[in-house]
């Protein structure tokens, strides 16, 4: 069956076929501190699901950025040193300096392919924004992805788009023009506000989302883990029973499995 179990925060571990992705892994404990750049703290209000020894064997990693509620310290110290991790050209070379050997840097539009039993997985860098204007320059690029698994070589893929941690911005509608059906997008939302700054979507900017790239079904996460969240997860979920966009919106809790098509 492929799968999504939501462990926290941006941290899923999806199965797909007979590969297993991790995403954005962040395993510090309710209570623990980390730094998010440019000086600024948060502190986590929410234990993960499971911890990093809980995990089943992974084929890769996807990482949306550098920030440390994405990729923390206990991330750094105990994933596997050969395990690829596909994200931006900016935390590859980070990776590199932490001694990962297989860091995997693509550009907007690059993409990467696995292949095990006869099934393929590709994972496609897309535009995404952690900021407007001039602080948009201090904050470290940001990439979402579209996960495309296909069973055989000739099966219709199964589209998963993950947001990273993206604003709502013209460059996100050649998403949309490129891949006009996708069958699960998992929305980074929360309203990271820093110095009063919107980071990530809130719960209005989600919906807008939704009603850009028209996914078949949605799943929210990255909402209420750490301490610089300020849109709750309950202003989504009344943003969408106020638009309804034409979109079936699960929420998963974490430690919780959401089953994926196919």
């Amino acid at each position: 069956m492929n799968s999504l179990f939501f462990v926290g925060n941006a941290t899923t571990v999806l199965r797909l076929g007979p590969f297993t992705l991790l995403t954005d892994p962040n395993f510090l404990r309710r209570g623990q501190w980390t730094h998010i750049g440019q000086g600024v703290l948060a502190r986590r209000r929410v234990d993960p699901a499971v911890g990093i020894d809980d995990l089943p064997p992974v084929d890769a990693a996807v990482l949306s950025h550098f920030h440390g509620d994405h990729f923390d310290r206990i991330a750094a110290r105990r994933l596997d040193r050969d395990l690829p991790i596909l994200t931006t050209p900016h935390a590859a070379r980070r990776l590199a300096r932490r001694g990962f050997r297989e860091p995997v840097a693509l550009s907007t539009w690059a993409d990467l392919s696995l292949r095990k039993d006869g099934a393929s997985l590709t994972v496609t860098a897309l535009p995404g924004r952690h900021a407007r204007g001039r602080l948009a320059r201090l904050l470290p690029p940001v990439m979402g992805s579209m996960v495309e698994y296909r069973a055989a070589p000739t099966a219709t893929p199964l589209r998963l788009y993950i947001s990273g941690d993206t604003l709502v911005h013209d460059d996100l509608r050649e998403i949309r023009e490129r891949y006009p059906s996708i069958d699960v997008a998992v929305l980074h939302l929360g309203g990271t506000k820093v110095l009063g700054v919107l980071l990530t979507m809130d719960g209005e900017q989600g919906v807008d989302l939704l009603e850009l790239l028209r996914p078949k079904q949605a799943v929210p996460v990255h909402f209420d883990d750490y301490s610089v969240m300020k849109s709750p997860l309950s202003e989504f979920v009344a943003e969408v029973e106020r638009r309804r966009p034409p979109v079936a919106v699960s929420y998963v809790d974490r430690g919780a499995t959401f089953a994926l098509p196919g």
